[in-house]
């Protein structure tokens, strides 16, 4: 099995892009220049001649900050890089970032906040599956385009009750099909089980598993409030599990794969998306015994991941200059490639952008982002990707798996080997319109 070079650099994860649709007419008029000095061409909030406004829900505290709070400082740093090269058609980008902690009630006021005091363009990237649920029938009734969702869950790609709301991450159902039908080929005759989060997050990740597999020889649930998951690996243990499919966020990984150490029980563990990034789970478990556990982790991915990569190089450099040189992980790639993928979308929607015409660049099909398989965005389709790799670690690299491309649909299709191309870099990661 041969791999792609490149140290562990990617993202699960999570993610998130919505905008608004139909909505009352917000006709783009001529004013006089705005208190910002600009000239302010339409009656839109978070627009000015010379800026767009945007905002994000995300934890910068509590549980999940350390696995997600380097995503938002990657955007900004991203943003800044942007500015300097004099943003999108003229305006600046601002974007305020909310701390959420990962508690959907603290969703609800910073979002709403956002919304009616910041009066923000649009809410880009909020984070988490049962947070965004808190949100995502307000953002709509109040048409604020509500862009690139930081979660894969089904819930974002419902465009006729949802037609403000657009996500990033791929698929959870989908990239539980392309997990399951890898690791299906590579073991035929092991013992699948899940061990998941009880929420849309794993339900959908454990649906498209299915679909492949069948039924599994054990499941296991846990709740984000758990400070241990001792109960529910000592149960996969015990069913005899010898494959373990992990529908958790980068702690619960760490979590379960520590206490599988200290149960001395050895399985084939994989990852989505979500909680497979190899420098953050290091990060959990310490550089002493972080590397051993990880050896073999399994994960998917749908971002630029290799070392050699124009668009992580370009990443690497956006770092060093705009984020103080943090920690290069797969939140740094996924940060800056939604920030990207919002200047796409936003250099679409004309000189005098509205929430409808973002909403209607994504719809157009025209937005590709920067995936390993173009974006798919469309009227009926509000999902970015349909594809991913996979990743293995080995010997503390984590790399893709050359050859296991695959795209598949959140049905019962079957899962494929993509024989395209991933997006290309151009124009110094500023897109033009």
């Amino acid at each position: 099995m041969t791999s792609r070079s490149r140290s562990a650099v990617r993202r699960p994860a999570i993610a998130l892009i919505t905008l608004s649709l139909l909505g009352a007419g917000l006709a783009a008029c001529s004013k006089p220049a705005d208190s910002n000095g600009g000239a302010q061409t339409q009656d839109t909030p978070g627009i000015t001649g010379t800026s767009v406004k945007i905002g994000t829900h995300t934890p910068l505290t509590g549980p999940a900050a350390a696995g997600y709070s380097p995503i938002s400082k990657a955007a900004s740093a991203y943003f800044a890089y942007l500015n300097a090269k004099g943003g999108v058609n003229g305006r600046k980008i601002e974007y305020v970032v909310r701390d959420d902690g990962y508690n959907p009630a603290t969703t609800s006021t910073v979002v709403r906040e956002l919304v009616q005091q910041d009066k923000v363009f649009a809410i880009v990237n909020g984070l988490g599956t049962p947070t965004h649920s808190a949100v995502v029938d307000y953002l709509n009734q109040q048409k604020v385009p509500d862009l690139f969702v930081a979660s894969g869950a089904s819930l974002w790609n419902q465009p006729e009750k949802s037609p403000y709301t657009f996500g990033f991450n791929l698929d959870y159902v989908r990239e539980g099909k392309i997990l399951a039908h890898y690791l299906k080929e590579k073991n035929p005759d092991a013992k699948f089980c899940v061990l998941r989060q009880d929420d849309d997050f794993g339900a959908d990740l454990t649906t498209g598993i299915k679909q492949v597999l069948g039924d599994l020889t054990a499941e296991q649930e846990y709740a984000v409030s758990n400070e241990s998951l001792t109960a529910q690996i000592g149960a996969l243990k015990a069913a005899g599990c010898t494959v373990n499919l992990l529908a958790t966020v980068t702690p619960f990984t760490a979590i379960a794969l520590g206490t599988a150490a200290k149960m001395s029980y050895p399985a084939q563990w994989a990852a989505s998306s979500s909680g497979g990034d190899y420098p953050s789970l290091v990060g959990y478990l310490g550089e002493d015994i972080g590397p051993k556990l990880l050896e073999g982790l399994v994960a998917a991915n749908y971002l630029p991941f290799d070392a050699d990569d124009e668009w992580v190089e370009l990443f690497r450099q956006i770092n060093t200059e705009y984020n103080a040189d943090a920690p290069f992980t797969g939140n740094t790639v996924y940060g800056m490639s939604m920030a990207y993928t919002f200047a796409e979308a936003l250099s679409r929607a004309g000189d005098s952008p509205t929430r409808e015409s973002i909403v209607e660049a994504l719809r157009s099909g025209e937005v590709m982002s920067n995936g390993i398989t173009p974006a798919g965005f469309s009227a009926d389709n509000h999902d970015p990707f349909a594809g991913a790799g996979i990743t293995v670690v080995s010997k503390g690299v984590q790399a893709y798996v050359d050859g296991q491309v695959f795209t598949t649909d959140a049905e019962g299709g079957p899962v494929e080997p993509f024989s395209g191309q991933a997006v290309p870099l151009s124009g110094e990661g500023v897109p033009a319109p």
